[in-house]
Order: structure tokens, then C-alpha cells, then sequence
């Protein structure tokens, strides 16, 4: 089955950004039970059901560097 949309960014930012970014989508899900994506003139809401898996990873390696991946999947 192939995906109808798949949407990965990856950009540099401050710590407060991040947060203020994580911030956002949190909101999204308790407010309006969806997420809203917007890239390239394309805007695409996602529709998240009450329950829903949360997976979250840090990974700690020598040298320092770190890594916090947080998955959600329905």
C-alpha cells in the first residue's frame, strides 16, 4: 500500500523554538483532535483518534551527541 502523503522536515532552531514547536502540535491534538500540515502550498490534516500509541527514544552516545525522538501512531 503506498502513501498518499509523507511530510519529514528536519531544520535547525533554539531550544525554545523546539519547544515552542512541540508546544503547537500538542495543542492541535488536545484542542481540535487533529494535526495540520502545511508544505508547499499543500495543507493536509491528519485526523488523530482518542487513543493513540507514544513512543518516545533518547539515545545518549560519546562524544555528546544526543537524540529524543517522540512517535505517535493510530
Amino acid at each position: 500500500m503506498s502513501e498518499l502523503f509523507e511530510n519529514e522536515q528536519k531544520q535547525s532552531m533554539t531550544r525554545e523554538q523546539a519547544a515552542a514547536r512541540l508546544r503547537e502540535i500538542a495543542d492541535q491534538l488536545s484542542r481540535q483532535n487533529e494535526v495540520r500540515v502545511v508544505q508547499g502550498g499543500r495543507d493536509v490534516v491528519v485526523a488523530v483518534p482518542d487513543r493513540v500509541e507514544l513512543e518516545v527514544e533518547v539515545e545518549v552516545e560519546q562524544g555528546g551527541t544526543s537524540e529524543l525522538e517522540i512517535s505517535l501512531s493510530w
